[in-house]
């Protein structure tokens, strides 16, 4: 194999690919990166067997052909090259000889027979969506999912293509994010899929905020296409639990509160708060929300904001991370909270088909 690439559209195409590889990994093949040369295209491609990646550069292509060199090291170089075309030329015991300008070096490879093939797609479900549409979709629910990894069917996004919709769902069993959009797809294709939280990452991290985005699903395995760019990730096989059923039917109460203000707020509060004692009280009183937090061997901090509330005073204390994430997420002027009582479920929701629902917590 032989060819030459334009050092910047390497660098960057390889950016993109390594970021997945597992330094720790005790495959040394799967510490490689697969590179395929063929007429005037480059493609890179790596996979750690969960989630795999391929991307493409064009090249000037002297020698078709196709091998594993180590994706970290060959990342480094190149990034340190001074910006000329660079030449690179694999014998057949897969020694990697790259030259640019004055520099040279060797990198011992790995034969590509050793490499994992990527799953093949040929009887496939496909949906097209728009890619901010998806990544933004990704970004207000994916803060809710677990990190627990003895709740493996939690550490996910679910992905449910129901009804004319794709409604994504994440939950750790103490809160719980919702977002739908409607989408076009027959009614031959509703399932429900489990996308682990790495594969939530990555999407997060590639999507771009245009652009289509192709989504191919089979049993066990989803693929996403954009930009020049496959994602391939494996499905989690499994149940998701029934989110429905803790989604309240309805509230006593439903207030508006402007969100910006409701997130500083938050955020200043539980600057006295702590690993032993960490939650925020929000009480609503006539036309005024009060947020408090006393943390004993540190202090307390008092906020007033001002809402439109006339009913009876109702006290409820949250884990304030868990009201900054959605807060974070929503672009909207205004949020609305509902709430019960101080043992009921809070429910916050937006001007876009978006629930947060947020379980409360013993006052301290």
């Amino acid at each position: 194999m032989k060819f030459s690439v334009n050092k910047e559209s390497m660098v960057e195409a390889l950016q993109q690919v390594q970021l997945i590889v597992n330094p720790r990994t005790t495959l040394s093949i799967l510490s490689n990166i697969l590179i395929h040369a063929d007429e005037d295209t480059c493609s890179l491609t790596t996979t750690d067997l969960e989630i795999s990646m391929r991307t493409s550069v064009e090249s000037k292509v002297s020698k078709p052909g196709a091998s594993t060199i180590p994706a970290r090291r060959i990342f480094s170089i190149f990034r340190e090259l001074p910006s000329h075309t660079i030449e690179i030329d694999v014998n057949d015991k897969d020694i990697a000889s790259i030259q640019c300008g004055s520099s040279f070096f060797k990198l011992v490879g790995i034969s590509e027979d050793d490499f994992p093939p990527l799953p093949v797609f040929d009887e496939c479900q496909t949906y097209i969506l728009d890619q901010g549409v998806f990544k933004e979709m990704l970004q207000k629910t994916c803060y809710a999912a677990s990190t627990d990894e003895t709740r493996y069917i939690l550490n996910s996004v679910l992905l449910s293509f129901k009804d004319d919709k794709l409604i994504m769902v994440a939950t750790d069993g103490r809160r719980l994010a919702l977002v739908e959009q409607e989408v076009e797809f027959p009614k031959e294709a509703e399932i429900d899929l489990i996308l682990p939280s790495k594969t939530v990452n990555e999407l997060i991290r590639a999507l771009g905020d245009e652009g289509v985005l192709t989504i191919k699903v089979t049993a066990k395995q989803i693929a996403f296409e954009f930009n020049n760019l496959l994602i391939i990730s494996k499905l989690i096989d499994g149940t998701y639990p029934n989110f429905r059923q803790v989604i309240p039917a309805q509230s006593e109460h439903r207030i508006a509160i402007e969100r910006e203000e409701l997130l500083t707020t938050v955020r200043r509060v539980a600057l006295v708060t702590s690993d032993q004692s960490n939650s925020v009280k929000l009480t609503f009183v006539k036309n005024r929300l009060e947020i408090t937090s006393i943390t004993p061997d540190v202090g307390e901090a008092r906020e007033t904001l001002p809402v439109k509330y006339t009913g009876k005073e109702i006290s409820i204390s949250f884990n304030p991370d868990f009201l900054i994430s959605p807060l974070k997420s929503l672009e909207s002027d205004e949020v609305f909270m509902e709430v019960t009582d101080d043992l009921s479920p809070g429910v916050l929701k937006s001007n876009v088909p978006f629930i947060y629902v947020i379980m409360p917590m013993k006052p301290t």
